[in-house]
């Protein structure tokens, strides 16, 4: 059983006495020691809590613009699919469906010309399973009107055309049209009615919306339409959803949820997050190993106490009592300092870093790179626990060798020339 004399022992061992240059020389090792889990516990929380907020931030900009699930059609798109939109909200989690054409085309304005993918929606229905009309920056949706052939462009595909609203441009697609001169490019002239933008560089440089019935007319579908989209009451049902609707739609129809459609991204971010929890480890267990050499110090230098308190009736487990305590205190301040620090730091990141960007004049994310352009925070209870854990229990390990030692120690061996 823990007593109080162990404790209080173990608490005066972690101290210097004045005057005692070895004993000073080995509480700086502790103190360093401390200091070194305390930075690591922090800094692994405060990367995990980014690399959460990265992960939360792609996901949720990614469905903006994407949906939660897909019907596509393999050959020559869906004819009816009406049909297809009413097998699909037979599921109790789909919540709504919107039809959708999808083709490519080279934009042009002026001398410049960017490629894009050009996507065909339903304006009063694609409100219903993305939230595109909650990002435009000038115009709305429902200026998207049929026959009237507007578009709507992303910011950055704006800003690279030199397109401004009510300005015209020139879609080119890549389905020919068969003359007796040869096969000449079809072109239709768009007016802009409006632009929007996610924040994610891949979709706002490089997709364009208008309306369903004017891109049926460019790509010459007639009725039909490249799929049908689909928003559920909860993204993480996708999966399972999806495996659900391959035994009701049709054979020729392909179902795909956003986790196989941007499954890159969430992987790469998955694994730089793992990757980054093992390194980051490291520098707690470095911390960590400090204490073993400290700890031993102590014991070495503390032979003749230990021999005293043997010789005074206490027990091996005593001792190791003793010395456990003295690391794992040590082990505990820097975890709880760590803690502090971390959590402080993770909540306050979007003041933090803009300050540091501003101060010295860079910049952490380049969105054309990163994809977002602000570094987000997610800080998660259960991160935080097992950071937690970890660290106390590599302080704990740490500690058992020295104590085992100490333990060890013969009174008269240790007494023998004092």
């Amino acid at each position: 059983m823990l007593t109080p004399y162990e404790f209080l022992v173990g608490l005066r061992y972690t101290r210097a006495r004045r005057g005692s240059g070895r004993n000073g020389f080995v509480s700086f090792i502790a103190m360093v020691s401390m200091a070194g889990i305390a930075l690591g516990v922090a800094a692994l929380i405060v990367v995990l809590s980014v690399m959460n907020g990265f992960q939360d931030e792609l996901r949720n900009r990614i469905l903006a613009v994407a949906s939660h699930i897909e019907i596509r059609g393999l050959n020559a798109g869906i004819g009816d699919w009406q049909a297809i939109a009413r097998l699909a909200q037979g599921n109790p989690r789909v919540r709504a469906a919107a039809p959708y054409v999808l083709g490519q085309a080279m934009m042009s304005a002026g001398d410049v010309n960017r490629g894009a993918l050009l996507r065909g929606i339903d304006p009063a229905l694609e409100d219903t399973v993305a939230d595109i009309g909650k990002h435009m920056r000038a115009g709305a949706l429902s200026n998207l009107v049929p026959g009237e052939f507007g578009i709507v462009l992303g910011a950055e595909l704006a800003r690279a055309l030199g397109a401004r609203m009510g300005d015209s441009v020139v879609a080119i697609t890549p389905q020919g049209t068969v003359t007796p001169a040869g096969t000449l490019p079809r072109l239709k002239s768009f007016r802009v009615v409006g632009v929007f933008e996610i924040g994610m560089f891949e979709f706002d440089s490089g997709l364009a919306l208008i309306h369903l019935a004017d891109a049926q007319k460019l790509y010459r579908m007639d009725d039909t339409v490249s799929g049908v989209r689909l928003k559920l009451d909860d993204m993480f049902a996708a999966p399972a959803v999806a495996r659900q609707l391959l035994s009701v739609v049709p054979a020729d129809a392909e179902v795909r949820d956003w986790t196989l459609n941007h499954a890159n991204f969430f992987r790469a971010v998955a694994i730089e997050k793992r990757v980054m929890f093992i390194i980051l480890t490291l520098i707690v267990a470095v911390a960590a190993f400090n204490i073993v050499s400290a700890q031993v110090m102590v014991v070495t230098d503390k032979q003749a106490d230990i021999a005293i308190l043997r010789t005074l009736g206490a027990a091996p487990s005593s001792i190791l009592t003793i010395f456990v305590i003295q690391g794992a205190l040590v082990g505990a301040i820097g975890t709880l300092l760590g803690v502090a620090g971390g959590v402080a730091l993770a909540l306050n990141v979007g003041t933090v870093v803009p300050f540091i960007e501003r101060t010295f004049g860079i910049q952490f994310l380049d969105k054309s790179v990163y994809y977002i352009s602000e570094l987000p925070s997610d800080l998660q209870r259960g991160d935080v626990t097992l950071i937690a854990l970890i660290a106390l229990a590599l302080a704990l390990l740490a500690t058992l060798y020295p104590s085992w030692r100490a333990a060890k120690v013969n009174p008269a061996e240790a007494l023998r020339y004092e």
